[in-house]
């Protein structure tokens, strides 16, 4: 592995020059420098501190990023239907990633499961009809090209009132359903 090579990628993803990366870390660019043309070997200390301040931790910047799957097929999706909805889980492996994608249809008078307070945030957008949110006492109509966001400290789910089926593309954080 070229450790050097890894640290510039990153501290250029980031936008950041030697020297701001030097000044974060309390170190010299001239050891920046030399770290990213592989001259030295930091400590693991040292090593921790740059990729603190590069947004990173040991495990991520060392994970073989040549293995993870970003295109998922519509063969890999899992699709559940309830009785008056249906459920697609747009990315098999979302359970242990951060967020969680889904796509929702709910047929006309149709509602989701009452999903109760937890931790994290729930965005949606509406790809055709309109859907109510229900968050905790509150409703709002939703339609098609909206978006919701909430944080999920309250009891919610949404409804289809709409003449027709409702699309709703819904994404939680962390992953929920």
């Amino acid at each position: 592995m070229n450790l050097g090579h890894k640290i510039k990628e990153r501290r250029k993803l980031l936008c950041l020059t030697q020297q701001e990366l030097a000044n974060r870390c309390e170190l010299t660019k001239g050891y920046i420098s030399q770290l990213e043309n592989d001259m030295v070997s930091p400590s693991l200390e040292t090593l921790e501190i740059i990729l603190e301040v590069l947004a990173t931790t040991l495990s991520d910047f060392f994970k073989d990023e040549d293995n993870s799957k970003v295109i998922f097929t519509k063969e890999e999706q899992y699709v559940k239907d309830f009785n008056t909805y249906n459920q697609t889980w747009l990315i098999p492996t979302a359970q242990e990633h951060m967020m969680e994608p889904i796509y929702v249809e709910l047929k006309q008078c149709g509602e989701t499961f009452h999903d109760y307070p937890h931790i994290g945030e729930e965005f949606g957008y509406v790809i055709e009809g309109e859907i109510v949110l229900v968050y905790g006492d509150k409703t709002q109509v939703c339609k098609k090209g909206e978006s919701f966001y909430f944080i999920s400290n309250k009891e919610h789910y949404i409804k289809n009132n709409y003449d027709g089926i409702s699309k709703v593309i819904w994404v939680s954080n962390p992953p929920n359903f």
